[in-house]
């Protein structure tokens, strides 16, 4: 409430960082933390073995991962500190509080490690033989910084599932150190692992002439794959018993959303094929490497973004209506001050607003300011999650009322248990529900032209920043 909020309207905030977070993590996992590792050891194993066909495949697999994770990895990266910036400043600025030194060793080994890359790829070929030993030890340097950046980020990704003691010690290490961060951390590293495999499975066959030592390749990271798998397993069931059971009660919805939370079993059967495709056609390529055609190469890579992708969808939703677990709700307020924005009013504490308080000349403004505060990190207008869609008619029902909208704004939270409790006094909250049925009549996305008698000046934007009120204005 301290900072001006971005809000995207047509495809919505969480949309927006889930794209960039979703994208990030793919490139980090499978060719940042997993595929150096691997391909240090491909290397090794052709130094071993006096085989120089092994040190060409793992240049060209390094030379794939040297140019996606240097652009895509770090834009991304990038992309998501900016996004949660704009969508959550006061999340991102929370976190920061309690992690800062968490942050700052791992942008020094972040540095490191894009150091160790340029090194491990630029050198490849000017140090010759005779050095081989020493540049395998710089890829392992590099594997182990890989690693680090993603177990530094696993503490905070598992602080905002469950802090523990966090909230009545407030110390850094009871932060990092929380009930979530080693059972994700023991997912998270077997499955980046399994992520490499599928992709060196991927690439193979563009980089190896149809012999017998792309047999052997195959083969090779056919048992790599499988011999993660089984820690994976292990490391999810871990995962998934360190979860509170309040959130594990939000899977249904998480898995298949609102509309179709009745399919969770049929979604999570599915999601259960695809898993053993994947060991399946690894298997494969370890027993029969020679009939495993190309484009089925292809399919366990593919399904592994669909499952990571679900599972990052599953994970950042089962928390709410928390961001921040027992400390700030979904909507950026911390829990404990709503007390007193009840009591006080959301607007008097919100430096960016159009107003102080609620009149009936600014009441349309008003609930537009309190939709972009307390709304819109989840939903839009007319977009993705949109209010218009749920509030129009709908099976040959009336367009809600202002009376069921605003009870509906004081209660939905005990029937959607995701969502969190309205902030606000009743006068702001009969401000939202107005401005919401005013929707219905006129369905403009925030940013577009402005409801009848909003006078807030039009902007063909699909973005919003509300601007800084004045000290006793309203």
């Amino acid at each position: 409430m301290d900072f001006p909020l971005f809000h995207l309207d047509w495809a919505g905030n969480r949309m927006l960082i889930a794209v960039i977070a979703v994208l990030h993590v793919l490139v980090n996992h499978s060719m940042a933390v997993g595929a150096m590792p691997l391909i240090a050891l491909v290397q090794w194993w052709g130094y071993r073995t006096a085989d120089p066909r092994w040190d060409r495949l793992a240049y060209r697999l390094l030379g794939v991962c040297f140019i996606v994770t240097t652009t895509v990895g770090a834009l991304t990266g990038v992309g998501i500190w900016l996004s949660a910036s704009l969508v959550n400043p006061h999340a991102i600025g929370s976190l920061i509080r309690v992690f800062f030194w968490a942050w700052f060793t791992e942008w020094i080994v972040f540095i490191t490690e894009v150091c160790l890359i340029l090194a491990y790829f630029l050198t490849w070929k000017s140090w010759g033989e005779r050095r081989k030993g020493q540049h395998i030890v710089f890829g392992c340097a590099l594997a182990l910084a890989s690693w680090l950046t993603m177990a530094i980020i696993v503490a905070i990704l598992g602080f905002m599932m469950d802090p523990g003691s966090w909230a009545e010690r407030r110390s850094f290490w009871t932060g990092v150190l929380n009930p979530i961060y080693l059972p994700q951390l023991c997912f998270r590293t077997p499955l980046a692992m399994v992520m490499a495999g599928l992709l060196a499975l991927l690439l193979i066959p563009f980089f190896t002439a149809r012999d017998a030592f792309r047999r052997r390749a195959l083969r090779f990271v056919g048992v790599w794959t499988l011999a993660w798998s089984a820690p994976c397993i292990v490391g999810a069931g871990f995962y998934w018993l360190a979860i509170p059971d309040a959130m594990r009660s939000n899977m249904p919805v998480a898995l298949a959303t609102q509309a179709f939370q009745t399919w969770h079993t049929a979604v999570a059967q599915i999601l259960t094929v695809a898993a053993a495709a994947i060991l399946i056609i690894s298997l494969w390529a370890v027993i029969k490497p020679g009939w495993l055609p190309r484009p089925a190469t292809a399919v366990p890579f593919l399904l592994m973004f669909v499952l990571l992708g679900y599972f990052e969808r599953v994970r950042e939703f089962v928390r709410k209506p928390a961001v921040i677990e027992n400390y700030m709700y979904a909507n950026g307020i911390e829990i404990d001050k709503y007390p007193l924005l009840r009591e006080e009013g959301v607007l008097a504490h919100a430096t960016y607003a159009s107003h102080r308080t609620v009149t009936p000349e600014n009441e349309l403004e008003a609930g537009r300011d309190m939709f972009i505060i307390a709304c819109s990190r989840c939903h839009t207008t007319t977009g993705v999650n949109g209010v218009v869609n749920k509030l129009t008619t709908m099976y040959g029902r009336e367009p809600w009322s202002r009376e069921i909208v605003l009870t509906n704004i004081r209660t939905l939270h005990n029937v959607r248990p995701f969502m969190p409790p309205a902030p606000g006094t009743d006068a702001e909250l009969s401000a939202l529900a107005a401005y919401l049925v005013s929707l219905q009549a006129n369905p403009v996305p925030v940013g577009g032209a402005q409801n009848e008698g909003v006078k807030t000046p039009v902007t063909t934007q699909p973005a919003v920043t509300l601007r800084p009120t004045a000290l006793g204005e309203g």
